[in-house]
């Protein structure tokens, strides 16, 4: 069956279609740390909606696994293909095929960078707000798919909030379009909320029609703080939150992860650090002014940013450095555009930081802000016991937490079955507090095992029976989710 479908496939697709053994094993992975075992069976770069349908009508016809991917940013394994599957890109549908100022919105093909959206929006003076921390890689496809979060959720919220209706090509082809372009409207079931976070399970989204929104007025502040732990920090940015301030970003690193950063991304000439190229995404930092005075001398420490936007930004900034200062912090303050740029780079470069490590397992838990110091209490009780090596950053002002475990491989490659108990009793542990095993990153494979654990037996079999009502063959995107 599966080469019938790739004789079929190449009839339909033309040069659409890829069996290129190099091309193939790099799609084993994802940017979570894991792969497959073996490669995929082919690899469609669709340019079309019509490439989409005849891709998933050929695969249900004969009864091949499809995995949608896009820019394969994901860290939950979820794009992660095998032996046996096709792999369906829409990475090369990458425009923006309608913009209105008077409705505040764009419709975009799934493919398009989020970063790229943004830069052709701000030409009309707009902007679309959801800012994942990789932003310059990853797809407005793929944040929808995870219903992704990121830097500036504390004040513009998640993908879900910004998207208002979707286009989507079913299992077997036909395509659905959900929402409307209108503010209000509740006809029917909601079936773009569905879609969103749902991973590659239900269908292959190839369009988004997204709310946007005039850029922000005024200037912008960031506060940089140094506390002794990642605790104090996180008591800090609770502070911030109940005074009723509205910072667009609050961003937490903790000791190891301020450690990681600055061995990533070096500094002045004399402190080492990568090689910088053209296009480099993480600029130089302002170590004169706001890092030096912070980490320059001993030891590391907590970090926390906080970024005011729009005309009150200073009168905000001003409020919070108070707050900050009262709790015992370090505090620097910039109303300087580059230099904040600069220091959320710092921030961005996270990822990538503990990625030059080794080794790593990335994780995502989200808590109530309440319970946020708490969970770093947890996260270091965790790191104790097992005797591991876990480097945490946040959305302070959400409470989403990336745990990430820095290993060495067991024997076969594998993460070490000590990592996993480790991580297993972060999700519990997330979960006792009231929050959730994943806040943006989605389930993919990573979380499978322990998705009863937060949904309950009859939750699950509630959307284990939805899976089968939109693909009843179980082809799309198998083995991810459930």
């Amino acid at each position: 069956m599966s080469a019938a479908a790739v004789s079929a496939l190449a009839a339909a697709l033309g040069d659409r279609l890829c069996v290129d053994p190099a091309v193939l094993a790099g799609l084993r992975a994802d940017r979570s740390g894991h792969s497959s075992s073996e490669s995929p069976l082919a690899l469609v770069t669709a340019r079309s909606v019509e490439d989409v349908q005849a891709t998933l009508r050929i695969a249900t016809e004969h009864g091949v696994p499809v995995v949608p991917r896009g820019a394969g940013t994901g860290l939950a394994g979820g794009a992660i293909a095998s032996a046996g599957e096709i792999v369906l890109s829409t990475l090369a549908m990458n425009r923006i095929l309608h913009f209105s100022a008077e409705d505040r919105l764009a419709v975009v093909e799934a493919g398009i960078v989020n970063g790229d959206l943004n830069a052709a929006l701000a030409e009309q003076g707009f902007w679309f707000a959801p800012d994942p921390a990789s932003r310059a890689i990853s797809t407005v496809g793929g944040n929808i798919a995870t219903n992704a979060g990121g830097i500036l959720c504390a004040k513009y919220g998640v993908t879900r909030e910004a998207v208002l209706g979707l286009k989507v090509v079913l299992a077997d082809g036909r395509v659905i379009e959900t929402g409307r372009r209108s503010i209000k409207g509740v006809t029917g079931l909601d079936l773009t909320a569905l879609m969103i976070g749902s991973e590659g399970t239900l269908g292959v989204i190839v369009e988004a029609t997204v709310k946007v929104g005039p850029l922000p007025a005024g200037g912008t502040a960031t506060l940089s703080a140094c506390f002794p732990d990642a605790a104090s920090a996180a008591r800090a940015s609770l502070a911030i939150a109940t005074a009723g301030l509205a910072p667009a970003a609050m961003e937490l690193l903790d000791e190891r992860s301020v450690a990681a950063v600055d061995r990533f991304l070096g500094g002045d000439a004399g402190r080492g650090g990568r090689q910088r190229k053209g296009g480099d995404p993480y600029p130089e930092l302002p170590y004169a002014d706001l890092h030096d005075q912070h980490h320059g001398q001993g030891r590391p420490r907590a970090w926390l940013l906080v970024l005011f936007d729009g005309d009150d930004s200073g009168v905000q900034a001003d409020r919070a450095r108070k707050i900050l200062e009262s709790t015992g912090a370090d505090v620097a303050c910039t109303d300087d555009s580059i230099e904040g740029e600069a220091l959320l780079a710092r921030r961005r470069a996270f990822h990538p930081a503990l990625e030059a490590m080794g080794s790593v397992l990335i994780e995502d838990v989200a808590v109530p802000r309440s319970a946020f110091p708490a969970m770093f209490a947890e996260i270091a009780a965790i790191e104790e016991r097992h005797g591991v090596t876990i480097a945490t950053a946040a959305h302070a002002g959400d409470g989403n937490l990336h745990p990430n475990f820095v290993y060495e491989p067991d024997g076969s490659g594998d993460v070490p079955p000590h990592v996993w108990d480790a991580a297993g009793e972060l999700f519990q542990a997330a979960l006792r507090l009231g929050g959730t095993l994943t806040g943006e990153h989605g389930v993919g494979i990573l979380k499978r095992r322990w998705l009863a654990d937060e949904l309950g037996d009859d939750q699950l079999r509630l959307q284990e029976g939805i899976k089968a009502l939109f693909d009843p063959q179980g082809i799309l995107n198998p083995g991810k989710v459930f």
